[in-house]
């Protein structure tokens, strides 16, 4: 099945993704000031995986394929990935399974400590400069 985008505003688009990434993380960090630390991470997750959609459909003037592994968007977006960037978006995908699903749940809950996640938030603070630099 072809992605290629047939009559659509693609600058809308990508605003769009933009946008909607930067209310999760706000998301994220009204999350964390309520203590929801694992919920906060997951919806950091989301806000990356937003801007790398974005970006893939800037560079690739198709819709991102429907995937959640930050790397793999990553790396679809044709872009260079920094070692220390790729070792990021691994860990940070992680969060994506690590709430959905019950096996995972509560030693990821048990995990994020405030500490354990300022430390991730700060991460995906740093990977979202860089994917917007791209942007």
């Amino acid at each position: 099945m072809k992605n290629k985008i047939p009559n659509i505003d693609i600058e809308k688009s990508i605003d769009h993704w933009i946008k909607s990434s930067e209310e999760d993380f706000n998301t994220m960090l009204g999350l964390y000031d309520i203590k929801r630390f694992s919920w906060a991470l997951f919806i950091g997750h989301i806000s990356v995986e937003k801007l790398l959609k974005a970006l893939y459909l800037k560079r690739n003037k198709q819709h991102a394929p429907f995937i959640q592994n930050l790397y793999r968007l990553a790396e679809l977006s044709k872009i260079v990935i920094p070692e220390e960037y790729s070792d990021l978006l691994d860990k940070i995908t992680t969060f994506n399974l690590k709430v959905r699903y019950d096996d995972y749940k509560q030693d990821f809950y048990n995990q994020c400590t405030p500490e354990f996640t300022i430390f991730w938030i700060d991460k995906i603070k740093i990977l979202r400069i860089w994917i917007n630099q791209m942007l």
